[in-house]
């Protein structure tokens, strides 16, 4: 997990305000999220519902991020 955040940081110090940097910033969240749910939190056997609740609130926050930022 440490690479994924140190390559967010880089893309959002050197590129900040392109459309794809800030869409890989957000991918590498959500990858970072999926690893804390289903491997930290050890949900990958757990029961769908929460599966689905964990994994899907970053991907409504991530969509919102990314539209509100196409539209700015």
């Amino acid at each position: 997990m440490l690479p994924m955040s140190v390559a967010a940081v880089w893309l959002g110090h050197h590129a900040p305000d392109a459309l794809l940097p800030v869409a890989v910033i957000l991918l590498l969240g959500l990858g970072k999220a999926w690893l804390i749910v289903l491997r930290f939190m050890e949900l990958g056997h757990g029961p769908r519902l929460w599966q689905s609740l964990l994994l899907g609130w970053p991907l409504v926050v991530t969509g919102v991020i990314l539209v509100l930022h196409a539209t700015h």
